[in-house]
């Protein structure tokens, strides 16, 4: 079909992928529970693998879809297993009450949601749109979005995990904005942060599980029992 090979249905599937992730972002803020945040994120992680797949269609980069591959593969697979194994070992379920109550999280979320817009704004031009070599350039904003959004989900929740969450969708945001400016960094670099992403998610995993095991919480606040 000829609209399969029509830029512009492919930049219409990439805004309407990338707006997904940017909701599921926002639900994560407001949602409590382990679990269901985990598979929020998987979700997320598959849709930006979506993302980097109709980019490497549409232009023909190789390495594009060996990045949407290992997106697909550590992020979409391997991290929300090994979370949620955590979850289940440590039997804690649900978040505790964050520092900023629900409802003003997600406002303050929309507030950086506008922030990323705007930032971005200068780097948008529309009218290059119908060329397969500027799609995803419209989603800069979003990726500005969800790195801002997933350091505040860092600030604003206590338990340990949930943090680690806010972690990888900060590095979800950089992945989108390098696929929406450059398409992508040297494979060789891309790789690296793969591996660096899933070795990092491991010892913060680990840490989770010892916090959990030490204090029967996840709570980092109980931390500063430490203190001398």
């Amino acid at each position: 079909m000829s609209f399969v090979h029509d830029p512009q249905f492919g930049d219409r599937m990439i805004t309407l992928m990338a707006a997904l992730v940017l909701v599921l972002q926002i639900a994560m803020v407001g949602q409590r529970w382990l679990i269901t945040n985990i598979r929020m994120f998987a979700l997320q992680s598959f849709l930006l693998a979506a993302i980097a797949g109709t980019i490497a269609f549409f232009n023909h980069s190789n390495h594009i879809y060996i990045a949407a591959v290992l997106t697909f593969v550590v992020k979409t697979l391997v991290l929300p297993i090994l979370l949620e194994r955590i979850v289940a070992r440590v039997g804690i379920q649900q978040e505790i009450e964050p520092l900023i109550n629900v409802p003003l999280s997600v406002l303050i979320s929309g507030g950086l949601t506008l922030v990323g817009y705007i930032v971005a704004e200068s780097f948008y031009h529309p009218e290059e749109t119908s060329a397969p070599a500027a799609l995803g350039h419209n989603t800069l904003a979003i990726a500005i979005a969800l790195f801002l959004i997933g350091f505040f989900m860092m600030l604003n929740r206590r338990k340990a995990l949930t943090q680690v969450l806010g972690l990888l969708s900060m590095e979800n945001g950089l992945f989108l904005a390098a696929i929406s400016l450059t398409y992508g960094m040297p494979l060789v670099v891309e790789i690296g942060i793969f591996f660096d992403v899933l070795v990092a998610a491991m010892v913060l995993g680990i840490l989770v599980y010892r916090i959990g095991e030490t204090f029967d919480s996840m709570d980092v606040s109980k931390l500063r029992r430490l203190r001398g």
